[in-house]
């Protein structure tokens, strides 16, 4: 892959972050920004994805009902946690 130079303004404790991740791992300050930039914009990608499928489902009347919600989210961390909740409105 051929690359193309990019400058960009960073804090100093921003660069200073990234030129010691960089020194422990081995590799170029550059290496680690083009890591996490990429990273960073694959989960963009990623959550814009998942809200268009949700609002695929939405549309089509196919929703988890808000009670069923708050009851995983509340049995989290418990002896009892519950599975992810499967659409009960519109099924």
């Amino acid at each position: 892959m051929t690359t193309t130079q990019f400058t960009m303004r960073l804090d100093s404790e921003l660069k200073t972050a990234i030129e010691d991740e960089a020194r422990r791992q081995d590799l170029s300050a550059s290496q680690i920004a083009t890591r996490a930039i990429r990273s960073h914009l694959d989960a963009q990608v990623a959550r814009r994805q998942m809200i268009e499928e949700a609002i695929t489902e939405a549309d089509k009347g196919v929703l988890i009902s808000g009670e069923a919600m708050t009851a995983w989210i509340e049995s989290w961390d418990t002896d009892n946690e519950l599975p992810v909740p499967t659409p009960d409105i519109g099924v």
